[in-house]
């Protein structure tokens, strides 16, 4: 019999290969026209040998790929780091996240709201405490406190 099949005909794992490329189901939140509300995307990501949480905002700074959806992250932006302790996400950008941002209150919402809302449907991540360069920030972006973690904000999505 084939090395991996148990007596009773089920196959076992095979440990002795490489890592697989896991897939892992996401949704993404992007902003709409008129930024206002998230609009969800459903992704299949590779993890791979990274976080899931690094994946998402990878995926995030990417940007959508549904029609009539917008960035949320500027493309400069760069994900420094994120760590996941006691139900909160800390989440590290380099500068660019900052100022590369398009800014306005409403852009603002659309971007905190948008990594917060994703990273939030991860099992373990209830909220999400933004750095710049591994500083906490008055109002990263100009308008919202972020010296605090953020909790999602689900009455911002539009299904």
């Amino acid at each position: 019999t084939d090395k991996n099949e148990q007596n009773d005909g089920t196959s076992k794992p095979d440990i002795s290969a490489e890592p697989k490329e896991t897939k892992e189901k996401v949704t993404l939140y992007f902003g709409d026209k008129e930024a206002m509300y998230l609009v969800p995307e459903e992704r299949e990501v590779v993890v791979g040998n990274k976080k899931l949480e690094e994946v998402v905002i990878a995926e995030l700074i990417q940007g959508p790929r549904k029609a009539d959806t917008f960035q949320t992250i500027p493309k400069e932006a760069e994900l420094i780091s994120v760590e996941v302790v006691d139900g909160v996400a800390y989440v590290n950008f380099n500068q660019e996240f900052q100022t590369k941002h398009w800014g306005g209150s409403a852009g603002e919402a659309m971007t905190l709201y948008s990594i917060t809302n994703s990273l939030a449907k991860l099992p373990d991540i209830e909220q999400v405490q933004f750095l710049l360069e591994g500083k906490k920030q008055e109002a990263i972006l100009g308008h919202a406190d972020t010296t605090e973690p953020i909790s999602p904000n689900w009455s911002m999505i539009k299904e």
